[in-house]
């Protein structure tokens, strides 16, 4: 991994992936941002950090990703006291809860936590991303989406029928799309992004406990076939190419090279023939920008706090 000095990386999810992501960026060099609604979890990683990396640049910041209003104040704070922001990770993500529930503002909770929630976030961070070097957005999907994934706009919160996984899929398959045209309008605009999709693979994460629970049929498995799934410091990898190798191109996809893309190192994953809808991609976009009310045009011309210096405003020892 290149040295990550000078760069500051937000990610989301204190635990599993996230922690990784975080631990390995502040070994780096980062100035990591460790971002998530809990904040004893939030307050252990960072102690976790700091005991494996001495000089570790790491602090917590709390959001939550189902609250549109958590959302919106965490990226006023970090507005307020950031220069700039030069990685975004959108790990976050909540897995197949058994029984349908929403968010604070009603949304179906996977589709709003693990897409709209990130889809919400990246919008309010944008004015310090353009302020980045280099400045790219990591957002994770899922090897969930290859099998019939859809963007089902008859039912996009699943009021009418709640089917756990379908439903995490669809939530992970609007994660890639967005990371695809995230890119695109970024090119258009002149917004000066890499925006970059990145899936795990099958890694050990507490996602299937925490949701469906220990000892949903899930859970059992994930805990009894501990070893079909790869550790999460090796499941992170992908992410950690996408947000740091020079060889990343934005508008791409990352994930294991190995069994069907379930386990590996870091290699160009295959992108579903439904992730390249670019009808339904522009049609989910503007539905998210409503549902979340933000405006990505708006956000990306949004003034920021100056520093006596004319850099932007330093956040204070």
């Amino acid at each position: 991994m290149p040295s990550q000095n000078g760069r500051t990386i937000v990610v989301t999810g204190t635990g599993g992936l996230g922690f990784h992501d975080a631990l390995a960026l502040a070994r780096a060099g980062g100035d990591v941002i460790v971002a998530g609604r809990n904040p004893r979890k939030g307050s252990e990683a960072v102690a976790r950090i700091r005991q494996s990396v001495k000089q570790a640049s790491v602090s917590f910041e709390p959001v939550d990703l189902a609250d549109l209003a958590s959302i919106a104040a965490f990226g006023r704070r970090l507005r307020e006291s950031r220069e700039r922001i030069d990685i975004l990770i959108n790990n976050a993500a909540v897995m197949t809860p058994p029984q349908r529930q929403t968010t604070a503002d009603g949304f179906e909770l996977q589709f709003g936590t693990n897409y709209l929630g990130h889809f919400a976030l990246s919008a309010h961070l944008l004015p310090l991303l353009r302020r980045g070097q280099d400045p790219r957005v990591v957002t994770l999907s899922s090897i969930a989406v290859r099998r019939n994934a859809a963007i089902n706009f008859d039912d996009l919160q699943a009021e009418k029928t709640y089917q756990p996984m379908p439903v995490y899929a669809q939530s992970k398959l609007a994660c890639l799309m967005f990371a695809l045209e995230l890119q695109r309008r970024s090119d258009e605009a002149g917004w000066g992004l890499k925006s970059i999709a990145a899936h795990p693979g099958i890694s050990r994460t507490d996602l299937l406990h925490n949701a469906p629970g220990r000892y949903s049929a899930q859970g059992l498995l994930r805990s009894i076939l501990w070893f079909l799934f790869q550790p999460a410091a090796q499941g992170a990898l992908p992410t950690l190419f996408a947000a740091t190798s020079l060889e990343v191109q934005g508008g791409r996809y990352y994930g294991p090279d190995r069994f069907s893309e379930t386990r590996g190192h870091p290699s160009e994953a295959a992108i579903p023939a439904a992730a390249l809808e670019l009808d339904v991609a522009r049609r989910l976009w503007d539905i998210s920008e409503n549902l979340a009310n933000v405006d990505f045009v708006a956000a990306a011309a949004t003034p920021l706090p100056t520093h006596p210096s004319g850099l932007g405003l330093v956040e204070e020892a």
